[in-house]
């Protein structure tokens, strides 16, 4: 490897929601040049714009060490390689590693003997020394560990959150030796405040990964599940769960969907490699297929409420409040809120989507009845999707004609105000 801080050359493929902030914290440090092949990305970047929000307008033009380029050749100055790419599942809940293959395919035609390359992106146990390796080496020439090396340290990045940020939340960390894993871990101490934790192996370091978002993805789906029986048992699920809550040890999850880049995702990860070890995973396929199921739940309970008070979902105006996966974020990947808008949709009832935090051009993209301005007293019927503040700073009732219902999927109004909660 490279020696001395002073010729540490950095290069970030990626530059969303992890890539970016990780390249800006580096280049406080390092000469760092961020990659990422949508142009259009690139050209706000370059003019000191975020519209993920998590890196300042004064942050980026602060960055002066920082090259934000869609020009590959650029990252042949590089010797640190960190690649932040996309790992989806495809439409059979499959890993598709293609992003990341790709990249890797990059930076292995651009691999100079010791040279480092540091994965973060999210992948089942034994990808990172297996295909990204396997392509690395096929690519260059070279050899694993002896002419070039690998880390690899898992993305932590919570979007929309402004507490657990970058560099807040520990950081794991790991290398293909011991010495490399070393090496690794000076690099992210000079930017982690919160500090590193240096896992023995690559693999655990993925294996640990996986299962944070898969066990934050089996409490919902036990919240989820208390949430439909306790309604058959005429129940406040969310009462419960405040009593409950008194007692220390229990951990305070509530209902709701499951979307986004990482819970609805990772899961899928750990099944596909425990699988094709031969062990069948049961407790985790069945929370998959729980929360997977909870968008189809919400809109027959919300067909039913109208049904209840003698409203037609045919020709009705629904308004869906929120659109992303989360609140107060305007990250859009995976958001299951769709689905919910298409079950309406297919019972023809005339559905508009207000959320001020989406780009409309991006949700337009997802075919969605975008309204930037929903008038009030007008609709049949709203549903609080997402607990965005700006939809708690007020009654979401002033957008209801005087018999309209509300439809609370977050349980976080006030009682008084709803007429049925998740």
């Amino acid at each position: 490897m490279t020696g001395g801080d002073e010729n540490i050359r950095m290069a970030v493929i990626g530059l969303g929601y992890v890539g970016l902030p990780l390249a800006v914290a580096f280049a406080k440090h390092f000469p760092v040049t961020g990659y990422d092949v949508n142009s259009q990305r690139v050209d706000q970047l370059n003019n000191h714009q975020d519209n993920t929000q998590e890196v300042s307008p004064e942050a980026l033009a602060q960055a002066s060490a920082l090259t934000v380029t869609d020009d590959a050749s650029e990252l042949k100055r590089a010797n640190h390689y960190i690649i932040t790419v996309p790992t989806p599942v495809d439409d059979n809940n499959t890993p598709d590693l293609e992003p990341l293959k790709q990249a890797s395919k990059l930076i292995g035609g651009l691999l100079k003997p010791g040279d480092l390359v540091i994965y973060e992106s999210t992948v089942y146990p034994g990808a990172t020394e297996g295909v990204c390796a396997e392509i690395l080496s096929q690519q260059s020439g070279l050899q694993l560990n002896q002419d070039f090396f690998l880390g690899y340290s898992p993305e932590r990045i919570n979007p929309g959150d402004t507490t657990h940020t970058l560099s807040s939340i520990v950081k794991v960390v790991s290398g293909s030796t011991p010495e490399v894993a070393e090496r690794i871990n000076a690099l992210y101490q000079k930017i982690i405040v919160a500090g590193t934790h240096l896992a023995p192996t690559i693999q655990v370091a993925e294996a640990a990964k996986a299962i944070e978002n898969t066990q934050r993805d089996i409490n919902i789906a036990f919240m989820n599940e208390l949430s439909m029986m306790f309604h058959e048992l005429d129940i406040d699920v969310l009462d419960v769960i405040e009593a409950a809550a008194t007692k220390w040890n229990f951990l305070k999850f509530t209902p709701g969907l499951v979307g986004g880049h990482c819970i609805g995702v990772d899961p899928y990860y750990l099944i596909h490699k425990s699988q094709e070890k031969g062990y069948f995973p049961q407790l985790i396929t069945t929370a998959r297929r729980i929360n997977e199921s909870m968008s189809a739940y919400v809109s027959e309970r919300i067909l039913k409420l109208m049904a209840l008070h003698q409203k037609h979902i045919v020709d009705a105006k629904v308004l869906i409040l929120g659109m992303t996966f989360k609140e107060n974020c305007p990250d859009l990947r995976n958001t299951r809120v769709v689905e919910i808008v298409d079950q309406l949709q297919r019972y023809h009832a005339n559905v508009s989507v207000y959320d001020p935090w989406v780009d409309m051009d991006e949700a337009l993209q997802l075919k969605q009845p975008m309204t930037a301005n929903p008038n009030q007293g007008h609709y049949d019927l709203v549903v609080l999707a997402v607990a965005h503040e700006q939809f708690l700073a007020t009654n979401p009732r002033c957008f209801l004609k005087t018999d309209g219902l509300l439809f609370d999927l977050k349980g976080l109004l006030p009682e008084a105000w709803v007429d049925e909660r998740l």
